[in-house]
């Protein structure tokens, strides 16, 4: 796994490690080194299989890695498992697991194009305590594809916040975390999810003027299934 001097020295570089300075990250030589190679892969799988619209590097870096780390605030410290859900090219999973290298971390992903892409870039990052998973949510059970419940849900797909906690609720642990980030309707869509504990995050996302809406809800009903 390489990194060439011409990333190193590009603008592209240059937004990644203010972006992860800002974040309050450390942008070493060996995670520049696993974004870098991300990048580049996305790129060439891209071209073939239409895995994110977001074509442009700094784009990229932007509106997908540092995107991906505001999830990392809210997810305890420690040996945690975590699951993403819809997982696509595999956002918001592997960038979080590139800084907290110790997630027991499961991608969840049903379309075998984008599967096959999280194999792919998993084995050229020499990534370990990763594993992809091609199936719906639905279709997974504790005891089945997961050994034991996972501590955190989290998905940067396009779900209702009420509509994400029925589909995954059976996977999570009681005491568990539900992680999304939400758009502008967010507080209607929390108006709907009764009595169940919540903490909304307003975070900005670095290298630009926008401002993000984490929202992280306590699982509280027994798992099931």
């Amino acid at each position: 796994m390489g990194i060439t001097m011409d990333f190193l020295v590009s603008r592209t570089a240059e937004i990644l490690e203010t972006g992860l300075l800002s974040l309050g990250l450390t942008p070493s030589d060996e995670r520049m080194k696993c974004f870098s190679v991300y990048l580049s892969e996305l790129k060439k799988w891209n071209k073939a299989c239409n895995l994110t619209g977001i074509r442009n590097d700094e784009d990229i870096v932007i509106k997908h890695f540092l995107d991906s780390l505001l999830y990392l605030g809210p997810i305890p410290q420690g040996i945690v498992r975590v699951a993403d859900i819809g997982s696509g090219a595999g956002f918001p999973g592997i960038p979080i697991k590139i800084l907290r290298p110790e997630l027991e971390m499961y991608l969840i992903e049903p379309s075998w194009k984008k599967a096959a892409f999280l194999r792919h870039i998993t084995r050229q990052l020499k990534i370990k305590g990763i594993e992809i998973i091609e199936k719906r949510i639905e279709e997974i059970t504790v005891n089945g594809e997961l050994v034991t419940p996972v501590d955190v849900v989290l998905t940067r797909a396009l779900f209702d916040i009420t509509k994400f906690i029925q589909k995954t609720a059976h996977i999570v642990k009681r005491g568990g975390i539900f992680i999304l980030n939400k758009g502008p309707k967010v507080k209607e869509e929390l108006k709907k999810i009764g009595d169940l504990e919540y903490e909304l995050l307003t975070v900005p996302l670095p290298q630009t003027d926008i401002m993000r809406s984490i929202v992280v809800v306590k699982a509280q009903s027994p798992v099931s299934g």
